[in-house]
């Protein structure tokens, strides 16, 4: 039986889903089990999911209705879970790419260091060949992790997990940002990972990619994200990191703020508006005020640097 399950959700990638396949079958470590995730997919993905696995026994395939990044992942988990002893699994978009030595590397590291997970850095990329990978291993407390490597703390992809750590969790349906909902909360339960510096993962900045799209409510989803992190780190009594996510939360709702306007989606930059006042009295009674300090002054800045007219006013409201 394969020892790692490596599970693809597929969905309108017809110009890159071989590049991905053929990355994942090229493997140097060949006992792995690639679980394809057609979700209703409207181009001939499917047709070419079926294919692989015609050519390759590891390869299997679910059809499914389209319901999304979330239940598709959660559709190969299930699968695997079910069907197969492998006691590894991975996520890999079917827009990225990995490096032949991926899941050897991961695998190795994983049990080297005897953690539940593994992770590895990741490049962004427009379609170029990943840097040459060196042997370097790292060992991280799942906190210290988080605040150094936030971004890569968050997302599903690059890492090795053992299968009991989707024991009891899976991905939130419909919502954008799913990523941010979950990945943490393995980490932590995981407490111990192996980190690899090099980047094995290519990340493809695609224009049409779901996080590339024209500005929508749907992206408000990572509120909910940031306010269970919050809940959590809350619970855990860890203050360092409660005051890193309000931070981020606090960043994200400014981003919103720009994006909502350059869209004319006025009636939510004026919600957006209130979540900054919100927050930022969140997080001055929570006693980081340092925080909004440092979020005042960015916008002070910002207005410096407007139009000379406009610095006057700002001059005469402050008592320049």
């Amino acid at each position: 039986m394969a020892q790692i399950s490596v599970i693809v959700p597929v969905y309108k990638v017809e110009p890159y889903i071989h590049r991905c396949v053929d990355s994942i079958l090229g493997q140097s470590f060949s006992d792995f089990e690639l679980i394809l995730v057609d979700d209703g997919s409207p181009d001939n993905c499917g047709v070419i999911c079926d294919a692989y696995a015609q050519k390759d026994s590891r390869v299997h395939v679910i059809h499914q209705e389209n319901g999304g990044l979330s239940l598709a992942r959660n559709a190969g988990i299930d699968w695997m879970l079910v069907n197969s002893e492998a006691q590894w699994l991975t996520f890999v978009d079917s827009d990225d790419w990995i490096h032949p030595e991926m899941l050897e590397r991961l695998l190795r590291a994983a049990r080297q260091q005897k953690t539940l997970i593994s992770v590895c850095a990741y490049a962004e990329t427009s379609g170029g060949e990943l840097p040459e990978a060196d042997g370097r291993q790292e060992f991280w407390q799942a906190a210290d992790f988080f605040v150094e490597h936030y971004v890569s703390a968050v997302i599903a992809c690059g890492k090795l997990y053992h299968r009991s750590c989707f024991s009891q969790i899976r991905y939130p349906a419909g919502k954008l940002h799913e990523d941010e909902f979950v990945t943490y909360r393995l980490l932590f339960a995981a407490e111990r990972i192996a980190f690899l510096p090099s980047p094995l993962y290519a990340y493809f900045v695609n224009p049409k990619g779901i996080t590339k799209r024209t500005w929508s409510p749907k992206r408000l989803d990572a509120w909910e994200a940031y306010d269970a992190q919050i809940a959590f780190f809350e619970d855990r009594g860890d203050s360092e990191l409660v005051k890193l996510c309000l931070k981020k939360y606090l960043w994200n709702a400014k981003g919103q703020l720009n994006q909502a306007k350059q869209s004319r989606s006025r009636s939510y930059y004026s919600l957006i508006q209130r979540k900054i006042r919100s927050l930022l009295r969140k997080i001055w009674r929570s006693g980081y005020r340092d925080l909004v300090a440092e979020y005042l002054k960015m916008e002070f800045d910002n207005l410096l640097a407007a139009p000379f007219i406009w610095k006057d006013n700002l001059k005469k409201k402050l008592g320049k």
